[in-house]
């Protein structure tokens, strides 16, 4: 048996990895539960979520990736080598090759960081890509045509806003604020607004079936139960869709000048082609309710979300692996 060319997005939030010929065969949280006392693996993806802010105090759930990039390497690979040794990509003679996503922005020592941590779990030849590359090419944009082609994509811990022509990125901007930055912006508004301590699931429903960032455009409440930082009891309150949106105006408006920012650098004649074309949103933000509207509205200028936006850097990567010895000479 030989080994398969892989994809994998190596998200903040999530691990996605694409094989060749199968499409995208896993996708779970980027977390790992361990026993503090034996440094031993407990579990890892969904079973290790379930476990956040419920486990004993010597067993932790850790989140490896920060920001696009790895905080913690060993258990990035061991997450890593979990994920691989399930799937069984290694053949009996050879290694797989892998193509993984970073963000615009990582430093050498960060990429020489997640090589290395692929290599380790099994990997023959690691490829990099820039992220907003790869995920315009899954969100079907034709980036090798000499016409610009501009694509923000809203992760777990970075956007990353770029602007494409002739299968490369012209400008691009990548900041630190996206979908953890939402939960975390949730959790301390409850904090502060109500003094009721939630933990970060319960940040991220409220996010996802109550918030909103379009005024007006969203008129639901969530009832949620967390604990009382006065007296240390447990209670019920009701969230608005309009209190979600105040949290979360600041993130907002630091992806939307991020926005602004790449437009002002790119050249006119592409900034024409962006008009005609619009914008694309990848990534599990575009799902934020009211992003698309308020983003239109502010950059003046079309805004579409891409069909499948949480799974559009791991399609790009099926694309990339479809062509992988064209696309090795340029990695």
């Amino acid at each position: 048996m030989f080994a398969k060319d892989i994809g994998i997005d190596l998200g903040t939030a999530n691990v996605l990895i694409h094989v060749k010929g199968k499409g995208i065969v896993l996708n779970e949280p980027a977390v790992v539960a361990i026993d503090k006392k034996t440094n031993k693996v407990l579990a890892v993806g969904e079973e290790a979520r379930r476990m956040v802010g419920r486990t004993p105090g010597n067993i932790i759930a850790i989140r490896p990736m920060k920001d696009g990039v790895i905080a913690d390497f060993d258990t990035t690979e061991a997450m890593l080598t979990h994920f691989m040794d399930r799937l069984n990509v290694k053949g009996f003679w050879s290694k797989p090759r892998i193509l993984i996503c970073c963000p615009t922005n990582i430093t050498s020592v960060e990429q020489k960081a997640i090589r290395q941590a692929a290599e380790k779990a099994g990997g023959k030849k690691i490829y990099l890509e820039e992220e907003p590359k790869v995920s315009a090419i899954g969100a079907g944009m034709d980036i090798f045509q000499p016409s610009g082609n501009m694509v923000i994509d809203i992760g777990g811990g970075t956007t990353d806003v770029a602007v494409l022509s002739m299968g490369d990125i012209v400008t691009s901007e990548s900041i630190n604020i996206a979908g953890n930055t939402f939960d975390n912006d949730i959790n301390q508004f409850i904090k502060k607004e109500y003094k009721l301590l939630i933990g970060e699931r319960t940040a991220e429903d409220i996010k996802l079936k109550v918030g909103s960032v379009y005024p007006s455009s969203r008129n639901e409440q969530l009832d949620i139960r967390g604990r009382d930082l006065a007296t240390g009891l447990p209670r019920t309150i009701t969230v608005h869709s309009e209190e979600v949106g105040r949290a979360l105006q600041e993130s907002i408006r630091e992806i939307v000048q991020a926005a602004r920012n790449v437009l002002e650098k790119t050249p006119p004649e592409l900034s024409a082609d962006i008009i005609d074309r619009g914008i694309f949103l990848s990534g599990g933000g575009a799902l934020l309710h009211g992003v698309d509207q308020l983003l239109a509205d502010e950059l003046k200028v079309p805004v579409f979300i891409s069909d499948s936006p949480l799974d559009c850097v791991a399609l790009g990567t099926g694309i990339l692996l479809e062509n992988i010895d064209k696309v090795a000479r340029h990695l």
